[in-house]
């Protein structure tokens, strides 16, 4: 099986430079939609889903190779070398934030750029960091998505996208978390709220934008101000948008941030 196979790859548009959008946890290539038109003309556009998520090949899934953010990223890397593409603008959202800046770790040639949306090192609060959510929190969260995967996602989906006025928005989400393998998606939950990356990015040395939206209950103010401090070549953007799901609240706020940067 080839990554481009395992991933459900699909190539658009045309033009030299070339950005890869990964989504975030619960969600799938689709969710860039908003996107994807305004880039298309003037860049090689490459979109794919994680193993367990959208229509990957879940018979891939490898319980070694996933059990740490680590793996993700090696598929990043794969597919960037099947298509034989290097210095790719990386546009990632949410948890996909820190597998980017893995990737780049992993093979730098492949990463000419870093977009953050939501980024989070490390969900948990601990001495000196304010993560956000206490362990037991997070261990709650786990646990009760484990026990019942329909009922978490109907109550997560609207907190995590916020822009409540925007219903339509939150049942997208929900639907999306509720066709994802329910092993798997406890799989990858724990997998990304108990990672802690912050150790990794002093290292990630790529120009990065760090997109932050008000009211974000997954990765509030203070995370996405700590992963500009810590990234030596990153600018801070404190967008207009609310929620943690930008790219699809407030699609036209990211597209001109992403333009002004790239360009």
């Amino acid at each position: 099986m080839t990554a481009i196979q395992r991933n459900n790859v699909h190539v658009l548009g045309s033009g030299e430079r070339t950005i890869m959008f990964a989504h975030g946890y619960g969600c799938d290539q689709n969710m860039w939609r908003h996107l994807v038109p305004s880039f298309s003309k003037d860049y090689r556009i490459v979109l794919f889903d994680y193993v367990g998520s959208g229509l990957s090949d879940v018979s891939a899934f490898d319980r070694t190779r996933y059990s740490t953010l680590r793996g993700y990223a090696l598929d990043v890397i794969e597919i960037l070398d099947e298509l034989n593409l290097k210095n790719v603008d990386f546009v990632g959202h949410s948890v996909s934030s820190m597998i980017g800046a893995l990737a780049f770790l992993q093979d730098p040639e492949r990463i000419g750029t870093l977009t953050m949306i939501g980024p989070s090192p490390c969900y948990i609060n601990c001495e000196g960091y304010t993560g956000g959510f206490e362990r037991s929190d997070i261990e709650g969260l786990l646990e009760t998505l484990e026990s019942n995967h329909v009922a978490w996602s109907a109550t997560m989906a609207p907190l995590i996208m916020g822009n409540l006025e925007t219903p339509d928005l939150a049942a997208e989400l929900e639907a999306s978390f509720c066709r994802m393998d329910p092993f798997l998606a406890s799989h990858f939950a724990r997998v990304t709220f108990l990672s802690d990356n912050r150790a990794d990015l002093p290292s990630v040395t790529a120009k990065t934008l760090v997109l932050q939206c008000q009211k974000d209950v997954i990765a509030g103010l203070s995370v996405g101000e700590y992963v500009h401090q810590c990234l030596p070549n990153s600018q801070f953007v404190l967008m207009n948008a609310t929620g943690h799901c930008p790219h699809m609240s407030a699609p036209k706020e990211v597209i001109q941030q992403l333009q002004n940067f790239l360009q």
